[in-house]
């Protein structure tokens, strides 16, 4: 599998600190061509490189405030936030879920149009941040399908076919992931942080997450210990920074930690839907 990987890197000409044209991006990696440039998600990649492991941090929720920070600091190592939104959590007459989640604090649509056209990746994490297998099944299902269509409406060259549905909560059941087996490339739920090298055919993606407190050093235990291992794709699940959200990290540790990362030969810090789509053909 590293070889496979190596090969693809190779193909897209991955280099440090590199920034392309979207439309140079597009052909070479198949993407849907939006306006704007592009930063290359995980150019810290070298193509001489063997890739046994692959770090994606996935930040649920939406916080306005946190999710730009999160973008910034990605960006100052040229690699690409993994961002997932509940659809219709920006909405006033939505109610607020729990303590950390309102309309008051989450960005809407026009911050994740941008923040995707600067080459971020935005996935859809519900249409309301509900406990989807507590709920009856037409009531879950009508949900999926309300967020799916809210997010094809409003965000640019949204196929969901080729989307993540990140599960609230990261609660699922075999019924509801099912019924999202045709309708999206990819879900994520909860059960262990360490997944298969994207392959094809991949549909169910595993995470773990802790809080609600702040999980700084938690989260550089799980990582530390990932990277003494044979290797696997970590997809971890956190929220927002410096005490926001449920389970947050502080921004000059996410900062400090991609500054580690980037410097190991054998690492790529990817979006989850791009390491699936890009590296699984």
């Amino acid at each position: 599998m590293a070889e496979v990987l190596n090969q693809k890197f190779k193909k897209i000409k991955i280099c440090s600190h590199m920034k392309i044209k979207r439309r140079d991006f597009v052909k070479a990696a198949g993407l849907t061509l939006v306006s704007g440039v592009i930063d290359l998600p995980g150019c810290n990649v070298k193509s001489e490189k063997n890739v046994s492991h692959i770090i994606s941090l996935s930040f649920d929720d939406g916080f306005k405030k946190s999710f730009v920070k999160t973008a910034e600091i990605y960006e100052k190592y040229n690699l690409a936030a993994c961002l997932n939104i509940t659809a219709g959590a920006h909405l006033p007459k939505m109610k607020s879920p729990n303590e950390y989640v309102s309309p008051t604090n989450v960005g809407d649509f026009d911050l994740w149009n941008e923040l995707q056209n600067r080459g971020h990746e935005i996935m859809p994490h519900g249409y309301k941040h509900a406990n989807l297998p507590q709920l009856p099944f037409s009531e879950a299902t009508e949900l999926i399908d309300k967020c799916l269509d809210y997010f094809s409406e409003n965000l640019d060259n949204f196929k969901a076919k080729e989307s993540i549905f990140n599960f609230p909560f990261n609660a699922s059941s075999p019924e509801l992931e099912k019924y999202l087996d045709s309708r999206v490339l990819a879900y994520r739920t909860g059960h262990a942080a360490i997944n298969p090298m994207p392959h094809k055919g991949q549909k169910r993606l595993t995470c773990i997450s802790k809080g609600p407190e702040n999980i700084d050093a938690f989260l550089d235990d799980q990582i530390n210990n990932f990277l003494k291992s044979e290797g696997g794709w970590f997809i971890f699940n956190t929220h927002g920074l410096d005490g926001e959200g449920w389970g947050p990290i502080t921004s000059s540790y996410l900062d400090e930690l991609l500054d580690r990362l980037i410097k190991i030969n054998n690492l790529a810090v990817l979006p989850v839907g791009y390491a699936l789509k890009q590296l699984s053909e």
